[in-house]
C-alpha cells in the first residue's frame, strides 16, 4: 500500500473508523474516501456498487458496523444480525467486484465461545456456545469471517480478518442505552460527579474479567496487518492482559474526581465470565500496544469533556 493509494474507510464516523483516518494521515497517507452513511446507505447494494463504481478504492478497512453493549444487543438482535450481514456482504462483494487490492474486515472478540480456553486463541472459533446476549451480532461477525475466506478460496481475493478486544478511545458512544461499559462508566461517574449524586449504581457484580484497548493501537496494527499479512486466517489484536469490572470502575470513578458510592444491581447480566486474547501471533509480527489503560482512560475523559458534555 503505497502513499498515494486510494484508501477507503468504511465507517469513518465510528471510533474505529474515524481512529483508522487518524492513524493513516499521521503516516503520510492522504487518499483517503469515505462514506457518510446518510449519502451511502451500506446496506444498500445498489448504494454500494454504485459508490465503488464511482470511487473506485484499491484498499479498503471495512470498519462499519452496527455496534452497542450488552443492553442494546440483548434488546435489539433482529437489528444487529440484519444490518451487519446486509453492511459486510455489500462491501466484501463490491470490492472483489470492482477490484480492490486488499480488504481488512474488522470482526470482534465476541466470535469465540463464552466458556473458551484462556488466552483466547484464533483456533477456538467455532469450538463452543456463544455468550448468548450477544450471539446474533457475533453470528453476522462470523459470517463476515466466512466471507473473506471463501471469496480468497474461491475467487483469490486478498480478505483478511482481524479480531480486536474490547475498544475505547476519542469519538466513542457515549449513549447510556446503547453504549460499551467503558463509555458509559466514564459517562455516569462525570454526571454524578456534577449532579452531587450519592452513589451510581452498576450492572452485575462486577467480578467479570475484560481486556480493553485503545482504539489508536487497533489503528496502527490495522496498518501493520495491511502492509504485512495476507493470510485468510483471522488474526487477534488486544493486549493479552485483562481487568474486573469492578477494578476498571473503581479507576474511572477516581479519574474522574467521582467521591461518592458505587452499588452493584446483581440482578442484571455480567455477560461473559472472562474473556482476554491469546496476541502472540501479532507480537510475532512486530505489533505491540502504546497506550496503557490509565492513559487512554484518561485521553478518552479529557475528549468526552471537549467534545460531548454540553
Amino acid at each position: 500500500m503505497n502513499k498515494d493509494s486510494k484508501i477507503y474507510v468504511a465507517g469513518n464516523t465510528g471510533l474505529v473508523g474515524s481512529s483508522l483516518i487518524r492513524i493513516l494521515k499521521q503516516n503520510g497517507y492522504e487518499n483517503i474516501i469515505s462514506s457518510p452513511s446518510k449519502h451511502w446507505d451500506l446496506r444498500n447494494q445498489e448504494r454500494v456498487n454504485e459508490f465503488f463504481r464511482v470511487n473506485k478504492p484499491e484498499y479498503v478497512f471495512l470498519a462499519a458496523a452496527k455496534v452497542g453493549g450488552v443492553k442494546a444487543n440483548n434488546d435489539n438482535p433482529a437489528d444487529f444480525i440484519r444490518d451487519n450481514l446486509q453492511i459486510q456482504t455489500n462491501v466484501i462483494d463490491a470490492a472483489y467486484r470492482h477490484g480492490v487490492t486488499k480488504l481488512l474486515f474488522l470482526g470482534s472478540s465476541c466470535i469465540y465461545p463464552k466458556f473458551a480456553s484462556l488466552p483466547i486463541s484464533e483456533d477456538q472459533l467455532l469450538t463452543g456456545p456463544l455468550e448468548p446476549t450477544n450471539d446474533a451480532y457475533a453470528i453476522a461477525k462470523i459470517a463476515g469471517i466466512k466471507m473473506c475466506q471463501a471469496y480468497k478460496k474461491q475467487y483469490g481475493f486478498d480478505a483478511i480478518s482481524v479480531m480486536p478486544t474490547n475498544l475505547y478511545g476519542p469519538n466513542d458512544n457515549f449513549n447510556l442505552e446503547t453504549s460499551h461499559v467503558l463509555p458509559a462508566l466514564i459517562r455516569r461517574f462525570h454526571e454524578a460527579k456534577e449532579s452531587g449524586t450519592d452513589f451510581v449504581e452498576c450492572w452485575g457484580s462486577g467480578s467479570p474479567m475484560r481486556e480493553f484497548l485503545y482504539v489508536d493501537d487497533l489503528a496502527s496494527a490495522c496498518l501493520h496487518l495491511m502492509k504485512c499479512y495476507s493470510s485468510s486466517d483471522i488474526i487477534n489484536v488486544g493486549t493479552g492482559s485483562d481487568i474486573t469490572i469492578k477494578e476498571l470502575t473503581e479507576k474511572i470513578s477516581n479519574l474522574v474526581g467521582y467521591s461518592g458510592k458505587i452499588l452493584w444491581d446483581t440482578n442484571k447480566p455480567d455477560g461473559t465470565p472472562r474473556k482476554v486474547l491469546n496476541v502472540d501471533k501479532i507480537k510475532e509480527l512486530g505489533w505491540q500496544p502504546k497506550v496503557g489503560l490509565l492513559e487512554g482512560i484518561n485521553r478518552t475523559y479529557e475528549w468526552y469533556k471537549k467534545y460531548v458534555v454540553i
